[in-house]
């Protein structure tokens, strides 16, 4: 009679607990390792999309801060107000204006659910502006917004009182970011990073990337851009989702331009980073109609000069204009405002 085969031995429980605690640990460890060494992102877009900084970082020196001149003054002292976005969020531009003399004070759109309503005049007054200029400036992509949403309350009142902060609600970079362990991010970010960034590396058209973030080949890149994947640059995908300034646009800017006539005013419309490298016709009909309008410059055709001559005029991995382009648009805006408002004596030329 033969042996019984034999019977195999129970898995130990508390063996088999350790290999999968030690597997688990082994994959969270390397998952740490690559988002710790991934460089953390220092462009809003390379932020969203989750690419890495390594490949899209700018490497240019930013020009040298005053910090004085960053320095806004209260709404009740101010000859200049103005109303602005996330390209003014630094005060960058508006040094120039601060350092020549002006008296300045920001405040933003967003603050007031991107809307000025019909009884802004009074508003202000009470806020205590009783300055010489008011300045409005919005980027291409949120003006229709904005005049859609002050049109609509062009019978109401503002909701919220007037605020402004004297330091910039954004600090300008004072030099190129270095190299950071990367403590903040989620564990998965450096698996995610290094996928996306592969694919924006092997791109040969224009692909979204991640969310709102699309890579986009851009013709002499390297002659335009200071990073080392200079042949394409990352954008903002709501430059073309939110689609072009048109002629109904420009009916909106008339009615609420003309509605405001108690203080002298300027406006900055920058284009979108899309349409300085890539589009520089896709809001041509306003862009027409607004040059006839003689209510501020003509951004658009100076943006798209400028990105001939100065490399790094929007941030590469960033939507918005790098600390040379705010440098820049401060002195252009300098002379602009100085046709308006001469400028303060004894103050700098």
């Amino acid at each position: 009679m033969s042996a019984a085969p034999p019977r195999p031995s129970p898995t130990n429980p508390a063996k088999l607990w350790l290999r999968v605690f030690f597997a688990g640990f082994v994959v969270i460890s390397a998952l740490l390792v690559v988002t710790l060494l991934t460089p953390a992102p220092y462009g809003d877009l390379s932020r969203i999309g989750r690419v890495s900084d390594h490949e899209f970082g700018w490497k240019i020196q930013p020009p040298p801060v005053i910090d004085a001149d960053l320095i806004e003054s209260p709404v009740n002292q101010a000859d200049i107000l103005i109303v602005g976005d996330s390209f003014s969020m630094t005060h960058q531009w508006q040094a120039a204006l601060v350092h020549a003399g002006y008296r300045v004070t920001t405040t933003y759109w967003a603050t007031y659910s991107e809307a000025l309503c019909g009884d802004v005049d009074a508003w202000l007054a009470q806020a205590g502006f009783h300055g010489k200029l008011i300045i409005f400036q919005s980027v291409e992509r949120l003006l229709d917004e904005r005049m859609q949403k002050s049109e609509a309350c062009v019978n109401g009142q503002m909701s919220r009182k007037f605020t402004a902060r004297p330091d910039p609600f954004i600090q300008p970079f004072r030099a190129v970011p270095g190299f950071a362990l990367n403590w903040s991010a989620r564990l998965t970010s450096g698996v995610i990073t290094y996928r996306n960034t592969r694919r924006a590396k092997k791109a040969t058209s224009d692909t979204l990337i991640s969310r709102a973030t699309t890579v986009r080949l851009v013709p002499d890149g390297c002659e335009r851009f200071s990073h080392r994947l200079c042949d394409r640059a990352l954008f903002y995908a709501d430059d073309v989702d939110n689609g072009p300034l048109t002629l109904k646009t420009l009916e909106r800017f008339k009615a609420f331009t003309a509605a405001r006539k108690s203080t002298p005013h300027l406006w900055m419309v920058i284009p979108n980073k899309t349409t300085t490298y890539l589009k520089p016709d896709y809001s041509r009909e306003f862009v027409d109609g607004f040059n006839k309008l003689g209510v501020g410059p003509d951004l658009f055709a100076l943006m798209r000069e400028e990105r001939l001559k100065m490399r790094d005029l929007y941030f590469p991995n960033d939507t918005h204009l790098s600390t040379h382009g705010q440098v820049f648009l401060g002195q252009f805006m300098l002379q602009e405002v100085r046709k308006i408002l001469p400028a303060p004596t004894g103050t700098p030329p």
